[in-house]
């Protein structure tokens, strides 16, 4: 029996990584076998590139070493964790994944969508998550908040608030590409009102 592979994608401050903790609690007092993971990470490697990716000054990185970065993560996390995972029947939730760099390097960097999807198919093939639920707020409050996060991973956050503003646009727009994968959620709302939305989703 496979597994279900569902991620949670939004901009800077929205509330993913709340959200999908509080999914992965809620599953697993239900009785269903969960991995709860994140992007870049998830292995050893992932872990590394993450530190190299998420920190520092936000012009750190050409758009195209960026990518590089992102995928070679991402392939070690597919390969390691998240396939064995969704072998073994779990419920895998991946806090980020390929739309996140399909949306900031692809369009808020100006890379291309398709640049950043021909190297995902070269390296991981049509391997692609079930459901991707994207936490849609306002720019300026998401960005607001996240400042408010302690911790040195704030790379994203010092960018321009029109790299933001991007961020949100691609994020809706796939979505309206492929309403079947995508749910998208106002996560304007209080923190109870879109866990709520969030477990609706799939009627649990």
């Amino acid at each position: 029996m496979s597994g279900t592979f569902i991620t949670f994608e939004g901009g800077e401050g929205s509330g993913k990584t709340t959200q999908i903790n509080l999914l992965e609690k809620y599953l697993c007092d239900s009785g269903r076998k969960c991995l709860l993971t994140r992007e870049p990470g998830g292995s050893a490697g992932g872990d590394a590139i993450r530190q190299l990716l998420l920190t520092g000054a936000a012009d750190k990185w050409h758009p195209v070493s960026e990518t590089l970065l992102f995928q070679a993560a991402r392939v070690e996390h597919v390969e390691t964790l998240i396939k064995p995972a969704l072998a073994r029947g779990e419920i895998v939730l991946c806090d980020r994944f390929l739309d996140s760099t399909l949306v900031y390097q692809g369009i808020s960097k100006g890379l291309g969508m398709e640049y950043v999807r021909q190297l995902y198919r070269l390296t991981l093939g049509n391997f692609m998550p079930d459901f991707t639920i994207i936490l849609d707020i306002d720019p300026q409050i998401g960005v607001s908040r996240a400042k408010r996060r302690s911790g040195n991973e704030t790379r994203f956050e010092h960018m321009e608030m029109e790299f933001h503003r991007k961020v949100r646009e691609g994020f809706l727009a796939l979505a309206v590409v492929n309403p079947g994968r995508y749910i998208v959620i106002n996560a304007n709302q209080s923190l109870e009102e879109v866990s709520l939305a969030v477990r609706r989703i799939f009627a649990l």
